[in-house]
C-alpha cells in the first residue's frame, strides 16, 4: 500500500484555530491544497480518505504531544502508551484528563496542572508525582537542542507554550475514538509497515522543526507577524522549487501573502509548514529521526523527523 494523501494539522483547544493542510496523490505527483479549517473532527478520517485519488493510506499529522515521559509512565505502572489510552478516562484512571485545581488533588492518575495561576507552581507537580526535576517529566523528543528550547512538560497547563490541555483533546477526539483502526506511530511499529498495514497512520509534528529544515533563519523574525511570513518566501519558495514532484501552485498566493494578515496567518502558516515537512519523510527524502531506545517505542513516542545528535 502507498501513501495517497498526508495532512498536517495545527491544533488548538479553539475549534476557529484548528487550521491543516493537505497534499494529495495523484499521477505520481503531490498536489498540496490550500489551508482549511480542521472543522469536525468526527469526520476528519473519512472526509481525508475520500480525498485519496487513488486506493492508499492516509498519513495525518498532530502537532500535540503523543506518548508519555518515561519516568512517569514507569511510576504509573504503564505497560505502554497504547495501553494507557484504554485506560484513561475509566475506572482509577477516571479523573486523568480533568486537569487538578489544586496540588492536592495532584496524583500519578490525575496528573495535569493546575486550571487557573495564582499560588501555583511546577514543584507541585514534582512533589505530588515523586519526580525529581523537570527534565524527567520531559520526552526525549521534548529537550532542548542546539536550535530550539525545551518544550513545555506534558503536564502543566499554564502559559502561551502549555500543551497539556493541546494533549487532552487531541488524544479524547481524534486518538482514542479510533483507536482500534489506526496506526500509531512509532508505537505500532515503522512507519513503512504502517503504511503498509494501516488504511490510516497518525504521527506526531512539530513545525518549529521544520524551520530550520526548510533553511528558515534561526533568530529575527516571528510566525506571529505577517510581514515576517511574508520574508520567509525566500526559504519556502527555493524548497519547493527543489521537489518536481510537488505541485505547490495553489498555495503560492498564501506564501505571497504571508498566509493572511489575521490572526490565524499564524496557523495556517504552520499547518503547511508542517505538511511540507511530512512530505519530506513519507517520500524518503528525511529520516523519521526516530533513536533505538525501547523507552521512546514503548512510551514516549517521537516528533516525526526530529533527528538529535545527543541519543542513538
Amino acid at each position: 500500500m502507498s501513501v495517497t494523501v498526508v495532512a498536517h494539522c495545527d491544533w488548538s483547544m479553539d475549534q476557529k484555530k484548528r487550521w491543516m493542510a493537505v497534499a494529495i496523490k495523484r499521477g505520481g505527483q503531490w498536489h498540496v491544497q490550500p489551508p482549511e479549517l480542521v472543522r469536525d473532527t468526527s469526520s476528519l478520517f473519512d472526509r481525508m480518505q475520500r480525498r485519496a485519488v487513488d486506493p492508499g493510506s492516509l498519513v495525518i499529522g498532530f502537532d500535540f504531544p503523543i506518548g508519555l515521559p518515561e519516568a512517569y509512565a514507569r511510576a504509573a505502572g504503564l505497560s505502554s502508551f497504547r495501553e494507557a489510552l484504554t485506560l484513561f478516562g475509566s475506572g482509577i484512571w477516571s479523573d486523568w484528563y480533568s486537569v487538578a485545581n489544586h496540588r492536592d488533588h495532584i496524583s500519578l492518575h490525575r496528573p495535569f496542572y493546575p486550571t487557573r495561576p495564582g499560588g501555583t507552581a511546577r514543584a507541585h507537580l514534582f512533589d505530588a508525582l515523586r519526580i525529581s526535576d523537570a527534565s524527567s517529566l520531559l520526552r526525549i523528543c521534548e529537550r532542548a537542542t542546539a536550535d530550539r528550547q525545551a518544550a513545555c512538560m506534558l503536564f502543566w497547563t499554564l502559559g502561551g507554550n502549555q500543551v497539556g490541555k493541546g494533549a487532552i483533546s487531541g488524544w479524547r477526539e481524534i486518538i482514542v475514538p479510533r483507536l482500534d483502526e489506526i496506526g500509531l506511530w512509532p508505537f505500532d511499529g515503522s512507519l513503512i509497515d504502517l503504511v503498509n498495514t494501516k488504511p490510516i497512520v497518525i504521527t506526531e509534528t512539530y513545525p518549529g522543526d521544520v524551520y530550520r529544515q526548510i533553511g528558515m533563519p534561526r533568530n529575527g523574525w516571528s510566525k506571529r507577524r505577517q510581514a515576517d511570513r511574508i520574508r520567509m518566501r525566500q526559504s519556502i519558495l527555493p524548497w519547493l522549487a527543489a521537489r518536481p514532484d510537488l505541485d505547490a501552485n495553489l498555495l503560492l498566493p498564501f506564501i505571497d501573502d504571508g498566509f493572511g494578515s489575521d490572526k490565524a496567518g499564524e496557523d495556517r502558516f504552520d499547518a503547511v509548514v508542517g505538511l511540507l515537512g511530512m512530505l519530506d519523510v513519507v517520500d524518503g527524502r528525511r529520516g523519521d529521526g526516530i533513536p533505538a531506545i525501547d523507552a521512546v517505542h514503548k512510551w514516549e513516542g517521537w516528533i516525526l523527523g526530529h533527528h538529535r545528535d545527543d541519543v542513538t
